[in-house]
């Protein structure tokens, strides 16, 4: 049981906007700071995570170079913005088969400096061969955006979600936002604000997209046995499981259930805990209906009831089931994929270094990632303490 996984450090790079960063940079930046959290050293390190995306197609391997590591266990799995969580078990495994001992995940990206406020907006490319899957969406001006639309569209249809639901997600997210001093927008928001925001993909306002941002994230998993000599409390990794429906959004099999009904299930049962047992959620906000479809997927209320559930407050401050308390992709930082923050930012709160965003009594948290379009789904489950 020496062996069993805990995460012994944390770091993010300068965000949301950082010009004098490359993606490179970004990530020996989080690296530096989560090896100083921990107090470990870059020599020890003997396994590494990383994902790149289509727009830094070598990151992973360049990143390697550029830190000077000479890794035994490597993981480049790319699931978009689910990355980190399609990485953890295989990690979790690595650590408890004795294939490495420490192990970096590491994400960092220069997006809002090197192509400008277009992911949020539209900007898909959807270029390829239209004798493919592609002649289905292309032809028809698929943006990033409408996919979603049309899974809030039909959330809409068959359960009756109001466009005020899906606003509430992202004045709930804003308000911890107000109280992370690095968040793009921290100004107070209203129902009204995202309602009167220009429209981007029907239903969808602009201020119910993700911001668009610089900036990255690392933490560094180790042995049980090496966490109880580090600077930090070590936070177990008690669950860790993905899932995946499809890849286009044309071929979804169910636009109001992702594939996280599926890895919550494993996750949960790996962790030996419940919905109701977790103390904070850390989901992947590209947009707010996907937090809307997380919830329902990941048991907090039944499915075609996350509208009513958001409603009552759950996931604002001070709800029984507080959301995104760094300020999350629709406040804070979005930097191509989240996922990675997703950890760091769970590690924080079950630490108890949350400062003003600090959830009481945090013991359990829940981290899930969403890559591609509603497509690759994966779940971490965190805590204090292993159970």
């Amino acid at each position: 049981m020496s062996r069993e996984p805990v995460i012994v450090g944390i770091g993010l790079s300068d965000y949301p906007k950082a010009p004098h960063l490359d993606s490179l940079m970004h990530i020996a930046q989080a690296t530096q700071r989560a090896l100083k959290d921990s107090g470990l050293k870059l020599s020890e390190i003997d396994g590494f995570a990383c994902a790149s995306m289509p727009t830094d197609p070598e990151l992973h391997v360049e990143a390697i170079e550029h830190l000077g590591l000479q890794p035994r266990w490597v993981n480049t799995t790319y699931t978009g913005g689910s990355a980190a969580q399609f990485q953890i078990p295989d990690a979790v495994s690595a650590i408890r088969e004795g294939r490495a001992d420490v192990i970096l995940f590491a994400y960092g990206s220069d997006f809002l400096t090197r192509y400008g406020r277009t992911l949020g907006t539209g900007g898909l490319s959807l270029e390829g061969d239209l004798s493919g899957p592609l002649m289905y969406e292309q032809p028809y001006g698929s943006t990033i955006a409408t996919c979603y639309a049309m899974a809030a569209t039909r959330h809409m249809e068959e359960y009756g979600t109001t466009p005020q639901q899906l606003a509430k997600i992202a004045v709930g997210v804003r308000e911890f936002a107000g109280l992370n001093p690095n968040a793009m927008y921290r100004d107070p928001l209203t129902i009204s604000d995202v309602l009167k925001s220009p429209m981007i993909a029907d239903p969808l306002h602009l201020l119910d997209c993700c911001v668009v941002s610089d900036g990255g994230a690392a933490f560094i998993m180790t042995t049980e046995e090496r966490g109880r000599d580090l600077l930090q409390t070590p936070i177990h990794v008690l669950g860790a499981a993905g899932a995946n429906t499809h890849w286009h959004i044309h071929s979804m099999p169910d636009f109001t259930t992702t594939a996280g009904t599926v890895s919550s299930h494993q996750a949960y049962r790996q962790a030996g805990v419940k919905p109701e047992d977790i103390d904070v959620i850390q989901f992947y906000d590209s947009f707010t209906i996907t937090a809307l479809l997380l919830l329902e997927d990941h048991g907090f209320c039944p499915k075609g009831e996350g509208g009513p559930f958001v409603e009552e407050g759950h996931i604002r401050m001070g709800g029984s089931l507080p959301m995104n308390t760094d300020g999350g992709s629709l406040s804070s930082c979005h930097s191509g994929m989240r996922g990675t923050m997703l950890i760091t930012e769970a590690v924080r709160q079950l630490r108890g270094h949350g400062g003003d965003s600090q959830v009481p009594d945090c013991e359990l948290a829940l981290a899930a990632g969403c890559g591609g379009l509603l497509s690759y789904i994966g779940t971490t489950i965190l805590g204090k303490d292993r159970r």
